[in-house]
């Protein structure tokens, strides 16, 4: 562009013709900018023969000196991020997680990623943390309040300011006191919940859910009569209400896990996949991260991270993004098989898959057809063989008759698991005890005996 300014006079806006001119590579756009560019250098005293030798050599060289000189500017780019990776690793990975964290997609690809290089992600506080992410040390990074979705950069800024203007939050109430609750609204305040952005002031998410609407309540009332005086020249006693957390039972984690996702768009202090892992693992053997092309059919478990719903040659298809916490692989389901298991195919779904593992050559890793799909009602019906508890110490026949009751009519046998210093056995209970292996059971048996002492045999 600078040879076509100061030898074939032309503008700034010309030469940017020029120049896109010999990127599209069209015959007859070149033929005129060759004239244009001949006459006017000849104009400045160039030879014509010279103009268009230097013309044949600026056309030669916009075959690739584009693409080189991206090469270049890339390679730059890469080195000096490279460099800031392996020196600064926490400043910056928080620097590029600020810079997507409105696609919570890519701040989970980053945050993954600072896991695997020895980085921690500490969760957001509405104590601590600022709009952005940003590096607590050489190994830490705390989540920024502006990655949870609901929120707003007006809305964070004033949880902030009111932080700044008068210390730290104190409580629930404390917080919905002292924010802007046009600016804070309840949405905001129920996902800064759900993230764990208050469980610096109480771990019980549930509680604090279930309590914001009485909370907000107390600080509406208390702005109400802060400015108002009683007869008698006394603050009103209505302005000094008290407020006490609602008592509610903790979520589980799968609870605590879905509504981290509902707010941050990813599971960020665990995964739902765990608490069946140990479970699932007898049945479905090999992790999504070892499984190899091969032919013969393999049972592989799951959560279904998203789904994909398409048309195709063969009618309504379903590409499944499964994921147990080691790996995410794509499986795809057909026909007959999605319409018969819509009802399972959701996402958060923990679901065992059979079908055949084949290399994705489109993408470069994997991808599985499945032939089969169970969600974990299925699973435990159609292959749990036994269920084993172990009672020691907690002999209550009365109530373990009680509970097998509700659950009566199935095919899985139950065993009593009894061990002293001297060995262990099982005792089988009649086949009359036989039950159907349902999540509500074992969430019943688990309450009673501890889930350690609850195994279901494959």
């Amino acid at each position: 562009m600078t040879i076509a300014q100061v030898i074939g006079g032309y503008t700034l806006g010309g030469a940017d013709l020029l120049r896109r001119a010999m990127g599209k590579k069209k015959p007859e756009e070149m033929a005129q900018q060759r004239e244009i560019f001949t006459r006017g250098a000849t104009e400045r005293g160039l030879a014509t023969d010279k103009a268009a030798v230097l013309f044949d050599q600026m056309e030669k060289f916009a075959g690739y000196g584009f693409n080189k000189s991206h090469s270049a500017a890339y390679a730059l780019v890469a080195y000096q991020t490279a460099y800031l990776k392996a020196h600064h690793p926490a400043a910056f990975m928080a620097a590029n997680m600020s810079a997507v964290m409105d696609d919570t997609d890519k701040v989970q690809v980053l945050h993954d990623d600072a896991q695997k290089n020895g980085l921690a992600v500490d969760p957001p506080d509405i104590n601590v943390s600022t709009y952005r992410f940003v590096p607590v040390d050489a190994k830490r990074i705390r989540y920024g309040l502006g990655g949870v979705k609901g929120t707003g950069a007006g809305a964070i800024a004033n949880i902030v300011q009111a932080r700044e203007a008068a210390g730290k939050f104190t409580g629930l109430a404390d917080f919905c006191r002292r924010v802007d609750r046009r600016i804070v609204n309840r949405r905001a305040m129920e996902a800064l919940i759900k993230a764990g952005a208050f469980d610096s002031l109480d771990t019980n998410r549930a509680s604090l859910l279930a309590s914001l609407g009485n909370a907000i309540d107390v600080a509406e009332k208390s702005e109400q009569f802060a400015t108002q005086v009683s007869l008698f020249g006394g603050s009103d006693a209505a302005g000094s209400d008290t407020f006490t957390l609602t008592v509610a039972a903790m979520w589980s984690e799968r609870e605590r896990l879905l509504n981290e996702k509902q707010s941050l768009g990813f599971y960020l202090s665990g995964h739902p996949f765990n608490a069946y892992r140990d479970e699932l693992r007898r049945f479905a053997r090999t992790s999504l991260a070892n499984i190899v092309p091969q032919f013969e059919p393999v049972m592989l478990a799951g959560v279904i991270y998203g789904v994909q719903v398409r048309n195709s040659r063969r009618g309504r298809m379903a590409i499944l993004t499964l994921d147990d916490g080691t790996a995410r692989i794509e499986v795809v389901v057909y026909g007959e098989l999605f319409q018969e298991k819509r009802a399972v195919i959701q996402e958060d779904q923990v679901v065992v898959v059979r079908g055949k593992v084949f290399p994705d050559e489109f993408s470069g890793g994997l991808r599985i057809t499945a032939d089969q799909i169970m969600d974990l009602a299925e699973v435990r019906s159609a292959h749990a063989r036994l269920l084993r508890l172990s009672i020691n110490g907690q002999a209550d026949s009365t109530r373990l008759k009680g509970i097998l009751a509700q659950y009566a009519g199935g095919k899985c046998s139950v065993a009593i698991r009894y061990s002293n210093a001297q060995g262990a056995c099982d005792i089988k209970l009649p086949e009359s005890c036989r039950v159907k292996v349902s999540a509500p059971l074992l969430d019943t048996l688990a309450q009673w005996l501890d889930e350690k002492n609850v195994e279901v045999v494959y």
